[in-house]
């Protein structure tokens, strides 16, 4: 998506690139006219209130560290989850203040969705309507993007958490099943259900229209699991099963959607027709607390967050395809994703 203007904004920016420490800031002005800009997700403390969103330019290494209180001399709320761009405009998922945030390409706030219990993340259907996953209610979310109220809900007993919109089916992960849920979007029902294991919050759609879904499992009494999925017959293709003591998560893909990258611990990739799960880590995460992970899908640039004590500002760690380190930088308290602008 591109920007159909500029900002100008005071802040603090980067100057030069440092492999081992972030680089020396220096005052500037923000330029939001970039088509690749990075965003970073940041939670905030529970119940503090202090969730944010950072914005960082790769062209330039402009950041600044909360967005939405530059543009708008106000705080997002309590936790932020996630955040999409649809017809746009971008929504800003804020988990346990029960809304989403509404904004322009400048980050103004336009609007606001409520009557949402714990929302996850948002997926649009059509450019009318949206789905949006819950911690509490036991439900999916049907909003409507014009108004941006919600019609309806479709019921989905557990935590349902990231969705994925192929075939004009949504597969929807649930932390607290064993399934992952296929809903019918021409009529909001769940038609399907798909064993991936427990704790299964991330999925992704490969080039060849497969889905993967990883699950956390649960240590005391299931592994985790790497599972891909014919979009089409919902049918398991293949699946990887991890060791008992591993806590996989986050799966990305890259940019020609032909390999994977997750975490555990460290940071792994695999490319999606590979026989076997990696045994080396492209990453090794040393002394960071690795909570956030994405790919840039115009670089192929990986991105990692480390969340320190979780207390402090995160440290965002870009690297190359290959897992050397290009920058670093600051970012807001317990980053935990990024959107990518393309």
């Amino acid at each position: 998506m591109r920007n159909s203007g500029f900002v100008i904004i005071a802040l603090l920016v980067f100057s030069s690139c440092v492999k081992d420490k972030p680089v020396e800031q220096m005052n500037s002005t923000l330029n939001m006219s970039s088509s690749q800009k990075v965003y970073v997700i940041n939670e905030g403390n529970f119940t503090s209130g202090n969730a944010s969103v950072s914005y960082y330019d790769p062209q330039s290494k402009q950041v600044i560290e909360d967005l939405y209180k530059a543009q708008n001399n106000s705080t997002l709320g309590d936790v932020a989850q996630s955040m999409t761009a649809i017809n746009g405009k971008y929504y800003v998922v804020i988990n346990n203040s029960g809304k989403i945030v509404v904004c322009d390409l400048q980050f103004k706030k336009l609007d606001q969705i409520t009557a949402l219990t714990s929302p996850r993340f948002i997926l649009p259907i059509t450019n009318q309507k949206a789905y949006v996953s819950d911690f509490k209610s036991n439900s999916i979310h049907v909003v409507d993007l014009n108004t941006h109220l919600k019609t309806a809900s479709i019921n989905c007993p557990g935590w349902t958490e990231q969705m994925q919109l192929i075939y004009n089916k949504v597969f929807v992960t649930n932390m607290r099943r064993n399934y992952v849920y296929v809903i019918n979007t021409t009529n909001d029902k769940i038609e399907d259900s798909v064993f991936v294991g427990i704790n299964a919050g991330s999925i992704q759609i490969d080039k060849q229209d497969k889905v993967w879904v990883l699950a956390s499992g649960n240590q005391s009494n299931s592994t985790g699991r790497l599972t891909k999925i014919n979009a089409l017959t919902n049918q398991v293709e293949q699946f990887f099963e991890f060791g008992i003591s591993d806590v996989p998560e986050k799966i990305c893909l890259n940019k020609s959607k032909d390999t994977l990258y997750f975490m555990n611990g460290h940071i792994y990739r695999m490319a999606i027709n590979e026989a076997a799960l990696p045994v080396n880590a492209i990453i090794e995460k040393g002394n960071k607390v690795f909570y956030g992970l994405g790919i840039n899908p115009n670089d192929f640039t990986i991105y990692a967050a480390d969340a320190l004590d979780y207390m402090q500002k995160s440290n965002i760690y870009v690297f190359d395809a290959k897992g050397n380190q290009i920058t670093n930088f600051k970012a807001g308290i317990i980053s935990n994703g990024f959107y990518f602008e393309h």
